[in-house]
């Protein structure tokens, strides 16, 4: 249960800085300004775009708004810009900049702003105030070539005065590297992971194979390291430039849940993408399928691992199911009253059916939507094959999934990363085929998330003799990486399945199953009164409908359900971008729930202790993962690091990997699924028409255990839910299935 929240202040919507005053009619006339970086207003590190505010070399002593591009800026630098004044109808007179050039400050005051900026670790206000004082117009020198000096300085050691040489160092790298990739039209945020990844190598790795980029460095794709090609003079119609462009294809299909694509698809978006002939795509296809990195299966063109995935899950769910178990049979009749007895009630029929089909089959599936007794299913198991003390081990796709089947069964349940254990140090799990688990049984839940990757990676680790219950809602959105695992398994027919279909929860007089069902069936939805727990605020404005999330998250429903809303609320919107989008209203959410302290900033996303962050991919060296969610416990601004407590445990994270993190206050709920809030407000507006969805509303509704406001309009509600169009995913694990199973 979540702590008693006690209300916070209400919320002031925040001063606007004033404008600074106008130029001079002389000043307007000019066309270079020059100054000390005196503050950054805003800064886009993906675009490099900036906002500064400037206090001029001579002339005028009012700070001055500068507005350019440039690869890297920090606080206290000297700063020359080319361009013209322009006054801007909200924020007055501007210097906009054709051409912008920082170099490292040579005055006191300018370096003591630049050290005080976080740009070097270990130097906050009073250490610059310290060593700009003691070294003077020396500084920068003395850092770079005498750093042992620095420990002259009061406060600093050994050990810091090492961390503030190897920041310097890796800052100037980055800065080198940053100059030139934006050169090539990089912008500085991707400019810093290449950097992380090659270091000092960066701009040979760049200039010798630019395509490298697309595998080795999260958040660069193909149009990025295309442009750079171009750039550093690969030939249009290039042999690698055709295979690159052929590969970036398959993987965006794969990112829309594809397996394969067909050749003459994939050729023909290739010619229009890439502007190459045919027969040069053709070439390099081929090419591709002779070193192995594709595969063809008649027309079906696979990456080499999605196809291996779907022929292994294939090939192991056969073994598994042609292999006896390694234990007594159990008779079910008997385990069944037993498990009765055991927990105290009396199951249904559908239920019994479930249970006997679980416990008779080396591999069952159990499937069904909120509140028809999947939990019990699973609770009955485990007390099952407890009493006959087999080694059962419990897993599910996501942190937050796998702690409610430990609070269902009182047994621990892990994520199936942690289960099987990988190891950083040689880049690859634990347990695999060659070092299967120690099972017997073993249970996964919320299965419908699980991709043809993971669940390659998951049954390798399964021992033959062991028995496998798939537990999922096949009605829910498919999961966010490649296959359909889920659906596959159950559309083959081969694998025994049980559909839940009856509501036996509790509460199932509550609107929240009922709706869902109602939802999942393409009936209309009920909104209840006051003391329901399902409501629809109707709103088309989009301005109102966030207005109105921020006041259900911030006023309205801690006040009277007595829910904390940075720990039981989150806010669902179909997508990220947008004014009714994930990221925007975060940044209106975090304003009014935790607006003041010290502060990262990232790009458009600024980081205060006390935030919600999601985890964007998988880090494995840090052991989070894609989706898992937690709450910043710690900002060290000078040392310009945070760290996150993920399920209690802290993990820290330099200033660099904060474009790891996103604010969580609001997200996608594609990244919802596998999780289950207290409360969940759904913003559904006809902006949204494109992705509005039968299993995209079902998915977020029943995310919520006690309450769901949805706040847009009716007619985005009736379009979604009439929308039953299943997008069909390109996969053939049903199909190879059925053939080796049935011969």
């Amino acid at each position: 249960m979540s702590r008693r929240y006690q209300p916070r202040r209400p919320y002031r919507p925040p001063r606007k800085p004033p404008a600074p005053p106008p130029p001079s009619a002389e000043d307007r006339e000019a066309t270079e300004v020059s100054g000390t970086v005196e503050s950054l207003v805003f800064r886009n590190d993906e675009t490099g775009y900036t906002i500064a505010s400037v206090r001029p070399a001579e002339g005028r002593s009012d700070p001055i708004t500068v507005v350019g591009t440039t690869a890297a800026i920090w606080v206290g630098e000297e700063l020359t810009a080319r361009g013209r004044w322009t006054r801007h109808p909200q924020f007055g007179w501007q210097f906009q900049t054709d051409e912008l050039i920082c170099i490292t400050p040579t005055s006191a005051e300018g370096l003591r702003r630049f050290l005080a900026s976080g740009l070097i670790r270990g130097i906050g206000k009073v250490q610059a105030d310290r060593i700009v004082n003691h070294f003077g117009a020396d500084t920068l020198r003395v850092i770079e070539k005498e750093s042992a000096r620095l420990e002259e300085v009061e406060g600093i050691g050994r050990i810091r005065r090492q961390r503030i040489k190897e920041s310097w160092i890796e800052q100037r790298g980055i800065r080198d590297v940053m100059i030139f990739l934006q050169s090539h039209g990089v912008g500085t945020g991707q400019a810093a992971r290449i950097f992380r990844q090659y270091g000092s190598d960066s701009i040979a790795v760049v200039k010798q194979n630019p395509y490298r980029l697309c595998d080795d460095v999260w958040g660069i794709g193909f149009k990025t390291a295309d442009s750079i090609a171009l750039r550093v003079g690969v030939p249009h119609d290039s042999p690698a430039r055709a295979r690159a462009g052929l590969f970036y294809l398959l993987q965006t299909q794969a990112d829309e849940g594809h397996c394969f694509g067909t050749d003459a698809d994939l050729l023909l978006q290739a010619q229009e993408m890439l502007g190459i002939s045919i027969e040069i795509l053709a070439d390099a296809l081929q090419s591709q399928i002779e070193s192995g990195a594709l595969i063809r299966e008649e027309d079906r063109i696979y990456p080499r691992d999605l196809h291996d995935a779907e022929r292994r899950v294939a090939a192991k769910l056969k073994t598994l199911l042609e292999t006896p178990h390694g234990h007594r049979p159990i008779e079910a009749g008997k385990a069944l009253a037993w498990a009765e007895q055991k927990m105290g009630l009396t199951l249904a029929d559908a239920q019994r059916q479930a249970l006997q089909t679980a416990i008779d089959a080396k591999v069952a599936i159990i499937t069904g939507g909120p509140g028809v007794g999947k939990t019990t299913i699973i609770r009955a198991l485990t007390e099952i094959f407890g009493a006959r003390r087999l080694k059962l081990r419990l897993a599910a796709p996501t942190g937050r999934a796998a702690k409610r089947m430990s609070e269902a069964t009182g047994q621990e349940a892990q994520t199936i990363h942690r289960l099987l254990r990988y190891l950083p140090a040689i880049h690859d799990f634990e347990h695999n085929a060659d070092n299967p688990l120690e099972a017997d049984c073993l249970i996964l839940d919320e299965t419908s998330m699980i991709d043809i990757r993971l669940m390659d990676q998951f049954l390798q680790a399964v021992p033959d003799s062991a028995r496998v219950v798939l537990v999922g809602d096949i009605d829910q959105l498919p999961s966010v990486g490649p296959g359909n695992v889920l659906r596959d398994a159950i559309a083959s027919g081969v694998i025994p399945c049980r559909r839940l279909d009856t509501i036996f929860r509790q509460d199932a007089s509550g609107l929240i199953v009922r709706n869902a069902h109602r939802i999942n069936h393409g009936e209309r939805i009920e909104s209840g009164g006051p003391d329901s727990d399902f409501f629809l605020i109707e709103t088309s404005d989009p301005e109102k409908v966030v207005e109105r999330v921020r006041e259900l998250v911030a006023r309205r429903i801690p006040r009277h359900f007595r829910l904390d809303p940075l720990e039981d609320i989150q806010v669902l919107s179909p997508m990220r971008r947008n004014q009714l989008g994930a990221d925007n209203l975060n940044a209106v959410l975090q304003q009014s729930l935790n607006p003041t302290g010290p502060s990262l900033m990232r790009g458009h996303s600024r980081f205060r202790k006390g935030d919600r962050v999601m985890q964007l991919r998988n880090n494995y060296d840090k052991d989070v993962f894609n989706g898992d969610i937690g709450l910043v416990q710690s900002v060290d601004e000078e040392e310009r690091q945070l760290v996150v407590l993920f399920d209690g445990r802290p993990v820290k994270y330099d200033g660099n990997e904060l474009d790891e993190l996103v604010l969580a206050y609001a997200c996608t709920i594609h990244k919802s699924q596998g999780s289950e809030y207290p409360a969940v407000v759904i913003v559904l507006a006809t902006q949204h028409f494109k992705l509005l969805q039968r299993n995209l509303l079902y998915t977020a509704v029943t995310r919520a255990r006690k309450l769901v406001c949805i706040v847009g309009s009716s007619k985005a509600i009736h379009l979604a839910i009439r929308n039953n169009e299943v997008r069909e995913r390109r996969t053939t694990l049903a199909q190879r299935l059925k053939e080796l199973v049935r011969g």
